[in-house]
């Protein structure tokens, strides 16, 4: 059984000051958890997360506490606290919310966005080519949720972007483990879509949008099924 003394060199995150410490360790760990440092279904030893962090047990355990709350790690009696596995259709369920959420992001973008917006999400995919030339998973991963950030903004629905962020996490936890087979043909599928929103052609970004996310969504599954 995994625990939390083989988390890798530099993954914990340095807890930001100030701020109450039970939501800096909350944050630390959602962060462990969403860049699977901590796997699905890693134990999650209170005293060894509080010596990785440098504080004491109390706020790591009102930190599990939440994180059990909002479905992130299960709390088991007599067992303790676990990464949780998502399932085949929870997995299912966030991506299929996600594509529609992001379909209209693209499709607003493209009726919104003016010539720095535009060239903003160029400057992403600069970026997230290169990261994906050095095989830099975790760079690609962090440029591929900016690069959706930056078309939810520049789509200027404010409700939307709000919806999005409370999903934002939870898509980079399923994306993570496939970013490295998404690959170099994310990125294309992300060009596409940036000279649909610079042609104001909302149908195309729409469409463009919506396979560009069905295509992560079955990428998973079938990483699920292998």
């Amino acid at each position: 059984m995994l625990s939390t003394t083989g988390l890798p060199q530099g993954a914990v995150p340095k807890l930001e000051r100030p701020g109450p410490l039970r939501d800096r360790v909350y944050e630390a760990l959602l962060e462990l958890i969403t860049t699977r440092a901590l796997q699905p279904g890693q134990h999650l030893v209170e005293s060894e997360l509080a010596g990785h962090l440098g504080v004491s047990r109390q706020p790591v355990r009102e930190a599990l506490q939440r994180l059990n709350t909002e479905g992130w790690v299960d709390l088991r009696p007599a067992q303790g606290a676990f990464v949780h596995e998502p399932t085949e259709e929870e997995a299912d369920q966030l991506l299929t919310v996600r594509t529609l959420l992001e379909a209209e992001a693209a499709r607003l973008a493209a009726v919104n966005a003016d010539g720095a917006g535009v060239a903003a999400l160029r400057d992403i995919l600069a970026e997230g080519l290169a990261a994906v030339a050095a095989d830099d998973v975790d760079a690609a991963v962090v440029l591929n949720a900016r690069f959706h950030a930056t078309v939810m903004r520049l789509a200027g629905n404010a409700v939307l972007a709000e919806l999005a962020a409370q999903v934002d996490r939870r898509v980079r936890w399923y994306y993570t483990p496939i970013a490295r087979q998404r690959g170099q043909q994310s990125w294309i599928e992300h060009r596409d879509l940036i000279a649909a929103i610079e042609a104001r052609d909302e149908a195309l970004a729409t469409r463009l949008m919506r396979e560009h996310t069905e295509h992560t969504r079955r990428s998973y599954h079938a990483r699920a099924k292998s």
